[in-house]
């Protein structure tokens, strides 16, 4: 029985890793997950609860972290961890998702030591340090299960093989259609969210910006604020500048604020679904928020060029007109869903790559593939 090895470090890319490690553990693998990042931390909910409850095979969590540490440092405590654990686990695949320092930090632990790394949402973009993070990612990965056809067409273009780039779209989506939108009194009842019509907001520090972070927050909640709209506040990720906008969030008023340290995907899900809008820049403003038919306004550049839907309004934080405009105009509309990063069938994709060899056996010494003249 091949060993799978998932690994997750917020609560964002388990969204998109259930789906697949569950798919792969009906078909009989033996499924395992390394937890680090934010899933261990108590500031952020202890997101790790959610992966024990689902029941994989095993689950080991590692500690990447200290209040204020700097990403290298995150990277090169996991980075030795990481070793150190693949060494006793030996798994014949190592999954692992998108832009974060946990990724690059096992991506390389895993590439160095002759590991099978699959990379899950590569060849996307975003213009700050998470894209590096991911193009680096991408060329320790042999195999590569991308959303898009863009980001299919980038990888190649970075010099990966087509024959080990799948485009089984965003895993996260199948969930969303699998939650029930009827639910939403349940999800409100259990994060005590009293409000009747509300939108989403989930802001996250840009780690180039750290000189303007703050002031942008001030700028977007203040209008926020000053719609006397309802809002739901995720709080944002752990990553420098989140210090900034956790202090302007304790101060938001509590009866049109309900601010969260977290969130159940299942539970984020219905209440997007029942949301007036989606606003911030995390990726589900630019993915999420479209397939499922929300309006969303993308704040700031930490999404640059990755939203595919033309129904995204874009924003700078200080713009208050523009914000305002989108909150009267915008608010509690309904669109078609656009399927740009999948129609929701990715576990059925995924399903019948599993019974790929490529998966297992794609080759770990690289050659760049030359897409120019399709020569390696």
């Amino acid at each position: 029985m091949k060993s799978i090895l998932f690994v997750s470090g917020t609560r964002a890319d388990y969204g998109k890793m259930k789906p697949l490690a569950k798919c792969a553990q009906s078909h009989g693998f033996h499924v395992t997950f390394w937890i680090t990042g934010m899933h261990v931390l108590n500031d952020f909910g202890l997101t790790k609860l959610e992966i024990y409850k689902d029941g994989y095979d095993a689950t080991d969590e590692y500690i990447n972290q200290n209040s204020n540490d700097l990403q290298s440092s995150i990277i090169a405590k996991t980075i030795s961890a990481f070793t150190d654990y693949l060494s006793e686990r030996t798994p014949d695949l190592v999954v692992i998702h998108g832009d974060r320092p946990e990724a690059i930090a096992c991506a390389i632990a895993a590439a160095t030591n002759y590991f099978n790394v699959l990379h899950i949402e590569g060849g996307e973009v975003s213009g700050t340090i998470d894209e590096s993070f991911r193009h680096a990612v991408s060329k320790f990965a042999n195999v590569h299960c991308v959303c898009s056809d863009q980001a299919k067409e980038r990888l190649i273009r970075m010099g990966e093989n087509p024959d080990f780039i799948y485009n089984i779209g965003s895993p996260e989506l199948d969930l969303h259609l699998q939650c029930e939108k009827k639910g939403i009194a349940q999800a409100k009842d259990y994060y005590g969210i009293k409000f009747e019509d509300y939108a989403i907001v989930s802001f996250h520090s840009v780690t180039s910006e750290l000189d303007t972070i703050l002031d942008q927050t001030k700028q977007l909640f203040s209008a926020l604020d000053e719609s006397r709209k309802n809002f739901v506040v995720i709080k944002p990720n752990n990553d420098p500048g989140s210090g900034c906008i956790n202090t302007v969030l304790k101060d938001l008023p509590c009866d049109r604020f309900r601010v969260l340290p977290s969130m159940r995907f299942e539970y984020f899900s219905v209440l997007m679904q029942n949301s007036a809008a989606m606003i911030g820049n995390s990726s589900s403003v630019v993915r999420e928020a479209p397939f499922l038919g929300v309006p969303s306004l993308n704040v700031g550049s930490r999404q640059t060029n990755r939203a595919l839907s033309d129904k995204v309004v874009h924003v700078e934080a200080q713009d208050k007109a523009e914000i305002n405009s989108f909150l009267n105009d915008k608010w509690g509309l309904r669109f078609a869903s656009h399927i740009g990063y999948g129609d929701g069938s990715c576990i059925k994709k995924f399903s019948k790559l599993l019974n790929n060899s490529n998966l297992f056996t794609a080759p770990k010494q690289k050659i760049f593939y030359e897409a120019v003249n399709g020569s390696q």
